[in-house]
């Protein structure tokens, strides 16, 4: 283990969900031992140490004082602490279990991996910095807070498994990468960036979308309407992932714009067997 690595073990099931914004290199930077126990977080509208939930180890006694050089290794299952890396802009966070909700908000440098699972809002709003969850993540992955049209608008997020509703919502910037499936609303108001989804979704794909790439890899079940066909292309690539196969691509969504600048691609050979796809869906 490399001195200054910070390791933090979970004490044990959690009942009311912690806040811990503090969970992140640039807080940590210069910390001992001593002082990260001390670090306040939030239990409902309870304030305590750090040290309450996680037995803390930092190897050397005190954290490196470049955020760069610090690395945070989190021991056990923390789906039920929120906010975890939320704002960091450099170092390494590496959580061995599953993780709460917002893991890596706003993140705009560093990087996050989680082992397990994640909660809905990963990656939320964010600038820079790579986020990759080996299993599930729930919904708003990539998406903007509640109130505000702008999503992720940096960095890449990549997910192993599945996602759920509304992944990339008003994206502007940046990757997301999911190995599985979606479910409703993937990249609705997506206005730049790049979406992949090497599964299958459900309904609203790419709808209010007015700018950006989005690439279904599966199945569509329901077809969004205001997309039009513009042509087929054979092994596209979207940034630097390569799709195999031959896919049709669709502009819009004619819905609110006139001349929408989003690109769909959906592979060829699912769109025949998808009954939702109607003539009218095709631009025919």
């Amino acid at each position: 283990m490399p001195v200054g690595e910070v390791i933090l073990i979970s004490k044990g099931e959690i009942g009311i969900m912690v806040e811990a914004e503090v969970i992140n290199p640039g807080i940590l930077t210069g910390k001992s031992e001593q002082e990260i126990e001390q670090l306040i977080v939030w239990q409902g509208p309870v304030q305590l140490p750090l040290s309450e939930f996680f037995d803390v180890n930092v190897v050397g006694g005190s954290a490196s004082s470049n955020p760069e050089e610090i690395s945070i290794v989190i021991e056990g299952d923390v789906s039920r602490i929120k906010h975890i890396g939320h704002s960091m802009k450099a170092g390494t966070i590496e959580i061995h279990g599953s993780a709460g909700m917002h893991i890596g908000s706003e993140m705009a440098g560093g990087s996050i991996l989680v082992k397990g699972s994640a909660g809905s809002w990963a990656g939320m709003e964010m600038k820079g910095g790579f986020l990759h969850i080996l299993g599930d993540a729930g919904d708003h992955v990539g998406c903007a807070y509640r109130g505000n049209w702008r999503g992720t608008s940096g960095g890449k997020i990549v997910i192993d498994g599945n996602a759920r509703s509304q992944l990339g919502g008003g994206i502007t910037g940046g990757e997301i990468v999911v190995g599985g499936s979606v479910e409703n609303f993937c990249g609705i108001h997506q206005g730049g960036g790049t979406i992949l989804v090497k599964g299958s979704a459900v309904r609203g794909v790419g709808a209010e979308m007015n700018g950006g790439t989005l690439a279904i890899c599966g199945e569509i079940e329901q077809f969004t309407p205001g997309f039009v066909e513009t042509g087929r292309e054979d092994n596209p690539k979207l940034g630097e992932n390569p799709l195999e196969g031959s896919f049709t691509k669709f502009t819009g969504d004619y819905a609110i714009s006139k001349n929408p600048k989003g690109v769909l691609y959906f592979r060829e050979n699912n769109l025949g067997d998808n009954p939702c796809n109607t003539c009218n869906n095709r631009g025919r």
